[in-house]
C-alpha cells in the first residue's frame, strides 16, 4: 500500500507544499545567479530515471556560462575556476538539487530513492540492476547519501541502493529524509565531480553549470 500509493501521495503534497514555501527563496537564488553571472538560472541534465528510462534533472546553475559545453571534468583544466561564488555556497549546502522538487511533482522522481544516474554511468546502473534498484524511482536523496554520499565507491552505492530498496517503508523514508538534514549540514561526503573512484567518474560526469 505505501510503495503503490502512499509514498506517491506524499510525494506530491510536500513537493507541492515545499514549492510554494520555497518560492520567495527560488526567486532570491535566481537573482543572485544572475546577478554573479548572467545567464540562465537552471540547468538539466540527462538522467536515468525508474526502469532505466531517461529523464531530464533540473538543478540551480552553479558554474559559469563561459564554461565549455559538454565537456568531461577531467578535460577541465583547473574545473574549480568555473564554479560561480555563489554557486559554491549552493553546492556546499546543496541548495543546487532543489528545483529537482519539479521532478518529484511530475512523477520523474520521489523525495527519498536512490540518486538518479548519469545517462552514462552504466557501471552503476548495471551494479544496481543486481539488487532491483533500478526499479524503484529515483529519489532527492537516499539511504546511500547518508552513508557516504559522493565518496562511495560504485559497488557499495549500489549494494546501500539495495538495501533501501528491500526495507522501504515509511519509517525507512523518514529516516532517509531527517538523516539527509543532518549530512547536509554537516557537508559529509561531498566530492566534487566524482562519485567513489573518482579517476574513473571524472570521465563520465559532466558539471552541472
Amino acid at each position: 500500500m505505501y510503495r503503490r500509493f502512499i509514498k506517491r501521495f506524499l510525494d506530491v503534497l510536500l513537493a507541492l507544499l515545499a514549492l510554494i514555501g520555497l518560492s520567495w527563496f527560488f526567486l532570491l537564488v535566481a537573482i543572485l545567479i544572475f546577478v554573479n553571472d548572467p545567464g540562465p538560472i537552471f540547468f538539466k541534465q540527462k538522467r536515468i530515471g525508474i526502469h532505466k528510462t531517461t529523464f531530464w534533472c533540473y538543478k540551480f546553475r552553479t558554474m559559469k556560462v563561459s564554461t565549455p559545453h559538454d565537456t568531461p571534468t577531467h578535460l577541465l583544466e583547473n574545473p574549480e575556476q568555473y564554479i560561480t561564488g555563489v554557486g559554491r555556497f549552493l553546492r556546499k549546502f546543496s541548495i543546487d538539487e532543489l528545483p529537482q522538487l519539479w521532478n518529484i511533482l511530475i512523477n520523474d522522481m520521489s523525495w527519498i530513492g536512490p540518486r538518479p544516474a548519469l545517462w552514462n554511468q552504466d557501471d552503476l546502473v548495471a551494479e544496481r540492476d543486481k539488487y532491483g534498484a533500478n526499479d524503484v524511482m529515483p529519489g532527492l536523496t537516499g539511504w546511500a547519501q547518508i552513508n557516504g554520499r559522493d565518496e562511495l565507491e560504485i559497488p557499495e552505492k549500489a549494494r546501500l541502493d539495495g538495501e533501501y530498496v528491500e526495507h522501504l517503508s515509511f519509517g525507512f523514508d523518514c529516516k532517509c529524509f531527517f538523516g539527509t538534514i543532518f549530512t547536509v549540514l554537516r557537508h559529509d561526503g561531498v566530492v566534487e565531480g566524482g562519485t567513489g573512484n573518482m579517476a574513473d567518474e571524472k570521465q563520465k560526469e559532466i558539471l552541472g553549470r
